[in-house]
């Protein structure tokens, strides 16, 4: 098959390219003109690498031919600091993906695989574990955006017959992370304990969310990929609840180290309590996550401490 990876160079991008390769499919990977290539090494001379600009549709458009299938991983805000521009955000990010959605079809494309935030798009939860079902209603504009965007991928389903999968990710960690990226609580926490810097923390540690390995998350886009899915919406996570102080105490276990802990007031776009119910992606993909957290966390840890002089 011949996929278009979108933001392919990155974190969650590259890792799912090694494993695409590996599948024997014929890669092309989409990234900004100035994008650091580094976790693409050992993949640069088996795959396409075009740089371009995501709003620019002729690049996007040139990106697009002869390709089957597209895996949509590109945003250009972070949930903490969106609200601080909302209208870059959707112009950026909604406007860049209509413009995706229109070339896609143009261009034959057969199937757009779109990672969304089941972090941000539910908000404050009513009930934990949050199912697919749950009410959406995002407190911060990065959540708005990925909910539009899954709404326009409806929209166009419905009337080209464009067909799409959603992935509503927790929090997905694991090596190559940036662990200055201001996204990856495990692996930025990590990387100050390697350091020996103090460890931010806003609120008092209690919040609730769903941390789950790289190596899963792959494995359910890969999922959605090869399987014709009766379901348009999947949330992706590990299902199993932890606190940022519970995450601490195993990176300590973990590490042999104690993190230098710094807590301040808690802030208005974090919700208290976020983790997922991942029972359709087991049913209807057979997929369920296999690494447990003190395993990725101790993965992550060993790569860090490998490749501390890349980390800045």
């Amino acid at each position: 098959m011949n996929c278009l990876i979108l933001g392919g160079a990155g974190f969650i991008g590259s890792h799912l390219t090694d494993a695409m390769l590996k599948q024997g499919h014929h890669v092309r990977v989409f990234d900004r003109l100035n994008v650091n290539t580094s976790n693409l090494t050992d993949a640069l001379s088996r795959i396409e690498l075009i740089r371009g600009d995501f709003l620019n549709e002729s690049d996007i458009s040139s990106a697009l031919q002869g390709v089957d299938l597209v895996v949509h991983l590109i945003s250009t805000t972070l949930p903490k600091t969106s609200n601080d521009n909302p209208i870059y955000d959707v112009a950026s990010n909604v406007v860049g993906t209509l413009k995706l959605l229109n070339l896609s079809c143009q261009r034959n494309v057969r199937k757009i695989i779109f990672l969304s935030s089941g972090g941000t798009v539910y908000g404050p939860s009513v009930k934990c574990p949050i199912s697919e079902t749950h009410a959406t209603d995002p407190i911060c504009s990065y959540g708005i955006t990925k909910l539009t965007i899954e709404k326009y991928l409806h929209l166009y389903h419905h009337l080209y017959n464009l067909d799409y999968v959603v992935l509503r990710a927790a929090n997905a960690f694991g090596e190559r992370q940036n662990p200055s990226s201001g996204q990856g609580a495990i692996t930025a926490f990590l990387w100050k304990i390697l350091k020996e810097e103090p460890i931010h923390i806003w609120g008092d540690g209690t919040v609730i969310r769903d941390y789950f390995y790289i190596s899963d998350l792959v494995s359910a886009i890969l999922a959605a990929i090869e399987r014709d899915s009766p379901s348009r919406i999947y949330n992706i996570g590990s299902g199993v609840p932890h606190t940022l102080n519970e995450l601490l105490s195993i990176m300590q276990a973990v590490t042999g180290r104690t993190p230098i802990i710094q807590y301040s007031p808690a802030r208005n776009v974090d919700v208290p309590i976020n983790y997922l119910d991942v029972a359709r992606a087991r049913e209807e993909f057979s997929w369920q996550p296999l690494a447990s957290l003190e395993e990725g966390i101790a993965r992550t840890w060993t790569w860090l401490q490998h490749h501390k002089p890349d980390c800045k």
